[in-house]
């Protein structure tokens, strides 16, 4: 059974830092859970109502993690500003100022919600400040702070920002000072990301228990700043049955899926990949993608491209096998190359001529073998919608925004602003894996489950860099990884290379040829 399918087989929980993530048990897997709103509603209900544990200890527990988290990322909380709506996120908030007032911090208080809509806890809150005669002020001073602290709006957020509250968050983005969220930043979407209108720009966010979606995706990445999860009691068994639907990989997952290595081995043992890649004055693809493959720990890799290649990818990839045709062949029998191969990628630089289409619908009759395929194929596939019904849950397709704009008609903008409900669209429809790249790469697994990529850099926005990816990915499924685990590991591992080598280079000078020596520095690491 594919790794990824046992996701709900029986868990061992694991506390580390934070409980936010399960542990399989069967292979010592962690993978972190991303929640939306609702799902964290749930879970939040479900503690206070299922265990019992009252809401307003959570709030306490999440203001103290909140002061704390502030102490270890060393912010300075002399002169502090806290703005504060009527939810239980404004209470975390007014919490938070009475922690922050008894630490000696001089601290500002400002309530910008509606009283008499306030929650229990809030108005609770409201009363221990004016118990420990802490005044509450209606309008934001003009002084200097230290810290600027977020506390308006929580993870249920779902209308445009307006009138005061709009004015207030403008206010508050444009002081001076350390710019920190409790729990998210207020006008972001927890589900999506999307800006309501304006929305407070952190330098941190400090979020209770699970990391929220919104903060992860773009653009609410871009105003969440760093994100710290804290634990505050609502764990994974507040679940109840329901488990969320996002999850993310960590660097201490790669390990226990990555495909073993074996003292007695052979290059047999490590796979055979084909990959079927370049066209005339696109030989580049080609080479990278190979070289990725190979870097990877592949046994065997063939490139089957125009004869008008053999030269240039003799030469810059001696370690790889090569085998030509004709391009403008229509008659060429390629079954034999595709059954001796264990996996195969397809459509790096391939072109669009006849016998790139052809080579593409050989490919998706082998109904047998694990197939990655990008770039020209996905773009032949557009060209002929009914191709894309040969799709199946051996197959990963790795489309960019555009690719996936031509494949299903959409347009750019909307596909850009719903990631993950395209690429799940897509998984769902076709019943393959669907890899959708951008600034955060979404993949979706057949049975619904969507991986969330954290890794990677803008350097990594460069020609060449996708065919690093299907060449990685090729490799995992060479070695015997499961199509979704091929996929998630390598879209991580990708965005890892690119991090290592922007540390040696900067982001700016970063190419695509950089990334297959990055993931040798990762396994000289690991």
């Amino acid at each position: 059974m594919p790794f990824f399918s046992r996701m709900r087989a029986k868990v061992a929980y694991a506390h580390k830092a934070n409980a936010n993530c399960i542990r399989i048990a069967e292979t010592g897997v962690f993978m972190k859970y991303l929640v939306n709103s609702s799902e964290m509603k749930t879970y939040d209900t479900n503690t206070a109502g299922y265990f019992k544990v009252p809401s307003i200890v959570l709030m306490e527990r999440a203001a103290l993690a909140f002061v704390d988290e502030l102490a270890c990322q060393n912010v300075d909380t002399s002169k502090a500003l806290i703005v504060c709506g009527a939810g239980n996120n404004g209470g975390d908030g007014l919490a938070a100022a009475r922690l922050l007032s008894q630490k000696k911090s001089d601290v500002t208080v400002v309530y910008v919600g509606n009283r008499e809509s306030a929650t229990e806890s809030n108005l609770l809150q409201l009363d221990i400040l004016t118990a420990y005669g802490i005044s509450v002020k209606e309008e934001i001073p003009k002084e200097n702070y230290t810290v600027v602290i977020d506390a308006i709006f929580g993870v249920g957020l779902t209308r445009e920002v307006t009138g005061k509250y709009a004015e207030k968050i403008d206010q508050m983005n444009g002081l001076c000072g350390f710019k920190a969220a409790i729990d998210i930043s207020s006008g972001l979407s927890a589900d999506t990301g999307k800006i309501f209108g304006t929305a407070f720009r952190a330098d941190l966010t400090v979020t209770f228990a699970f990391a929220k979606c919104g903060s992860m995706l773009w653009p609410g990445v871009e105003y969440a700043g760093k994100v710290a999860v804290r634990e505050i009691g609502i764990d994974e068994s507040s679940f109840l049955g329901k488990i969320p639907k996002f999850r993310m990989l960590e660097k201490e997952d790669i390990e226990n899926l990555l495909p073993k290595r074996y003292a007695h081995s052979h290059k047999g043992t490590y796979g055979k990949l084909l990959m079927i890649a370049g066209s005339v004055n696109m030989a580049g693809a080609a080479i990278l993608a190979a070289r990725a493959a190979i870097c990877c720990g592949c046994g065997l890799v063939k490139v089957l491209t125009p004869a008008e290649n053999r030269i240039i990818l003799q030469t810059a990839v001696p370690e790889a096998v090569l085998e030509t045709y004709d391009k403008n062949s229509r008659e060429i029998d390629f079954s034999p190359t595709i059954c001796q191969a264990d996996a195969i990628v397809i459509g790096p630089g391939l072109g669009d001529g006849d016998a790139a289409k052809e080579l593409v619908e050989a490919v998706l009759r082998e109904t047998e073998k694990p197939v990655l395929l990008d770039a020209d194929a996905l773009n032949i596939m557009a060209g002929k919608k009914s191709l894309l019904h040969m799709l199946g849950e051996n197959k990963i397709i790795t489309p960019h925004v555009g690719e996936m704009a031509r494949l299903t008609g959409k347009e750019i903008w909307r596909i850009r602003t719903e990631i993950p409900d395209t690429a799940k669209e897509m998984s769902e429809k076709y019943h393959t894996v669907c890899v959708l790249k951008d600034f955060r790469t979404v993949s979706a697994l057949p049975n619904g489950e969507l991986y969330l990529n954290t890794t990677g850099n803008s350097g990594m926005a460069t020609a060449g860099s996708g065919d690093v990816l299907s060449g990685l990915i090729g490799s995992l499924l060479a070695q015997g990884a499961a199509p979704g685990t091929a996929a998630l590991l390598g879209v991580y591992l990708h965005g890892m290379a690119g991090d290592k080598k922007a540390e040696q280079y900067g982001e700016r000078g970063l190419t695509a040829s950089d990334l297959a020596d990055g993931l040798k520095q990762i396994w000289n690491d690991l």
